[in-house]
């Protein structure tokens, strides 16, 4: 090996050596720098809990509405001022769902006996281009005389349906082209005497349940809507 390569193969070394101490030396840099910042951020946070968002704890379900009954008479939410509404959506010309659901609220009220006048019950149509107030009115009174049936023009069913956030679509009809249905959803929506949400039922709910629960909110809103 002559003096050349003998200098080459020592050098090398050295070269790494003091490489990585400068790598070392500006890593520390950098970490003593970021602790630095991190204790003036830190100083500069107000100290205290944290704050905390102020929430309700009540569903954005239900409100104002104006509609019309059968006679064309404008019912609005404050006619049931004071005693529990139940709310169910639904259309005259719905097959199935409806008219069940419809059945179990009539059964139910039958179940009240003289009580079923102390509590508000109304069907409204989500399909106001067909269900005339004089239609659906008659149409709800035919399952039980305590179901008011209400419609409105498409502003007054658009205004309602937002309010109860209900989903309302129409549907052609395949079989029969320039017919349709109406796909939504079929929830009851119980109301206290203040016209504040307290619970929903599916339209399959048994009428003994249903029926316990609008005694319950009765005998809640005995003493009339709260001050």
């Amino acid at each position: 090996m002559d003096k050349r390569d003998r200098m080459t193969k020592n050098t090398t070394p050295t070269k790494f050596a003091g490489a990585s101490r400068g790598t070392l030396l500006l890593a520390l840099l950098i970490g003593l720098a970021a602790g630095i910042m991190t204790a003036v951020l830190l100083a500069t946070l107000p100290s205290g809990p944290a704050p905390t968002m102020q929430t309700t704890g009540k569903a954005l379900v239900g409100g104002p509405f104006s509609l019309l009954d059968a006679s064309g008479k404008r019912v609005t939410e404050k006619d049931f001022a004071g005693r529990p509404l139940l709310v169910y959506f639904g259309f005259t010309n719905c097959p199935d769902v409806c008219p069940a659901g419809l059945q179990v609220i009539a059964a139910a009220l039958d179940r009240l006996g003289d009580k079923a006048g102390d509590v508000g019950v109304v069907f409204i149509t989500v399909d106001p281009e067909r269900d005339t107030p004089e239609l659906v009115g008659k149409y709800a009174a035919s399952f039980h005389k305590h179901i008011l049936g209400l419609s409105g023009s498409s502003d007054d069913i658009a205004a309602v349906t937002k309010a109860y956030r209900v989903y309302a679509k129409k549907v052609p009809d395949e079989e029969r082209p320039g017919d349709y249905s109406v796909d939504h959803s079929t929830f009851m929506y119980l109301m206290d005497g203040n016209g504040e949400y307290t619970r929903h039922f599916p339209h399959s709910v048994d009428a003994a349940e249903l029926a316990g629960a609008l005694t319950q909110a009765i005998e809640g809103s005995a003493g009339g809507p709260a001050s």
